[in-house]
């Protein structure tokens, strides 16, 4: 079609026409909106995530070439500041090449502050710890990841203890003696303050420790199947934090913004990825870095005053009556183990047989969504619940996604991995969907019961990523609960894990689950399910995966909320 050239006094003309069309339209947008607010007539003003402001002053080096602002990640400048003075965490002002000037679990020790020969249930006792070098001299900066509790092994029981950095080489506990009988002291150094440094380093960095797989399948000549598998990583930042030689076929979601990349086939087109896969680790570690992070010096128990602490009778404590709901938080301890029964400090924790289980998700569809911990969650039920079988939907048992139904009290539970990124075996890469994703498509209602986590698979990124992630999960959440109050939406948080080395530490986790709590603390209806003290102080090797007896009272502590007493 011909267009007519156009004059210099016809181009104004429409310019002027567009600009006052466009003013009209967000004229009215601006009356629409107040006239909807005011026509609700709530009194109370519903929490709306803050608003992400660009400030390039107020940036994140995750590498060379990209830098990431407060508004890449989905938050504002001043969230951002509020994360960042959440997370922080001391250690050496300077770069420690050296093994024997970081901290010795071998020299570290701990002490009882003025011991006794016996102490009455509900009594505190107080633990100094104090770090020392290779060299057996007091550091004098603070940084170390110790772990502390008290247990007793024959009665099955332990409570957790908050371990405060004093920031000069000492730390101080204060541990709860919440059972009668016998108790002991344990201390563990799981990293040097000079490793947490080393960790530091490389949770900011662009380094892929974790590698996936991209499996792409289609048609060729005759129609023979082609398949190629090809290495797959996220693209965070403004370059990317992954860019390999032939690179590369992009997929973005729509509505989280995240981008997966893949290496680009050589005989098919982008559009044939089918199947995704965990890949590789890779350790970015230097010789000297891998000296100071050797195994010998992790998780190590510390020497101190384990004699027997004898506890006598007293008024029992057994938990608390509050009833369990929203907006609880969680003291420390947030509860102790009994002959291996969690009694909670944070509401009335109850425990359920198989029948009762029953009766108190009737009714009730279940969305557990997240990773292989939630999906224990669902294995428990299928195996507790009376009569809730699972559904053969042809994908993998433990890949899913799977869904368990029990027709006669009309009970649904579905269960879900997250997206990209994900160590998972093979799996359609279809089946894969972003939390918030798929909490957009449920409904909601006082029949719906919305679990999620996402910690495990997310230790290998950029924190920045992980809050841009939850930053996209809290707006679906707001949505929700805006649409449908009654829903039950719970947070569990990320537990312990076996591996403590540069992949899969537990001060990772720890992090993860501090920017988890602090991006949902006002949002009102959501219930945080901290299970990190639950799998911190069992007897229990800690795993990944915790054992059956942990998720167990896990399971009791989320019905607990359900169908509160």
């Amino acid at each position: 079609m011909f267009i007519p050239p156009t004059t210099d006094s016809s181009v104004h003309r429409i310019t002027c026409h567009c600009i006052c069309f466009l003013l009209l339209c967000l004229w009215t947008t601006i009356c629409l909106t107040s006239w909807k607010f005011m026509e609700s007539g709530q009194s109370k003003k519903q929490f709306q995530p803050p608003i992400p402001r660009r400030d390039t002053r107020k940036q994140t080096q995750t590498n060379s070439s990209s830098v990431i602002s407060a508004l890449d990640m989905g938050i504002s400048d001043e969230e951002w500041e509020r994360l960042q003075k959440a997370l922080d965490w001391p250690g050496p002002d300077q770069l420690i090449t050296q093994l024997d000037l970081s901290t010795s679990p071998v020299h570290s020790t701990f002490s009882i502050v003025g011991l006794k020969k016996s102490y009455k249930v509900g009594e505190n006792i107080s633990i100094i710890i104090t770090a020392r070098d290779h060299n057996k001299n007091l550091k004098t900066y603070g940084g170390d990841f110790f772990k502390a509790k008290l247990f007793n092994s024959k009665l099955k029981s332990s409570v957790y203890g908050e371990v405060v950095d004093h920031r000069n080489g000492t730390y101080s506990v204060t541990l709860l003696l919440p059972w009668e009988g016998q108790a002991q002291v344990l201390v563990r150094l799981e990293h040097s303050s000079e490793v947490v440094q080393i960790l530091k380093k490389y949770r900011h960095s662009s380094f892929p420790r974790s590698q996936y797989n991209g499996h792409f399948e289609g048609s060729g000549p005759n129609k023979t199947r082609i398949t190629e598998v090809l290495q797959c990583n996220l693209k965070w930042g403004g370059e990317g934090s992954w860019r390999k030689g032939n690179c590369c076929c992009e997929y973005k979601d729509i509505k989280t913004g995240t981008v997966w990349q893949c290496e680009r086939p050589k005989k098919l087109s982008c559009d044939k990825l089918v199947h995704h896969s965990m890949g590789g680790l890779e350790n970015p570690l230097s010789p000297v870095e891998k000296q100071i992070f050797t195994n010998k010096l992790t998780n190590v128990a510390v020497t101190g005053d384990t004699q027997v602490i004898n506890v006598l009778p007293n008024t029992a404590i057994n938990g608390t009556t509050e009833r369990c709901r929203s907006g609880l938080t969680t003291p420390v301890p947030a509860g102790f183990y009994l002959k291996d029964v969690w009694k909670s400090f944070v509401c009335n924790t109850q425990q359920f047989n198989s029948t009762q289980m029953g009766n108190c998700l009737k009714d009730k569809i279940v969305y557990l969504l997240g990773d292989s911990t939630t999906r224990q969650w669902f294995e428990y039920s299928e195996r507790n619940v009376p009569g809730l079988k699972r559904m053969d939907l042809h994908t993998p048992r433990t890949g899913g996604p799977l869904m368990a139904v029990e027709l006669k009290n009309n009970i649904i539970i579905h269960w879900r991995p997250h997206g990209v990124p994900l160590r998972f075996s093979k799996m359609f890469i279809t089946d894969l969907h972003y939390i918030g994703n798929d909490i957009d498509e449920i409904a909601g209602g006082s029949h719906a019961v919305v679990v999620f986590t996402i910690f495990a698979h997310l230790v290998f990124h950029p924190i920045t990523f992980y809050v841009h992630e939850v930053a996209k999960i809290r707006q679906s959440v707001v949505a929700l609960l805006s649409r449908a109050p009654q829903t039950t939406v719970v947070i569990k948080s990320g537990n312990t894990a076996g591996r403590k080395d540069i992949f899969q530490s537990d001060w990772y986790a720890m992090q993860l689950n501090t920017v988890m709590q602090e991006m949902f603390r006002d949002i009102d209806g959501v219930i945080y399910l901290d299970v990190w003290q639950m799998t911190s102080c069992h007897y229990l090797h800690e795993n990944i995966h915790p054992g059956p007896i942990i998720i167990a009272n896990e399971i009791n502590m989320l019905l607990s909320y359900v169908c509160p007493a």
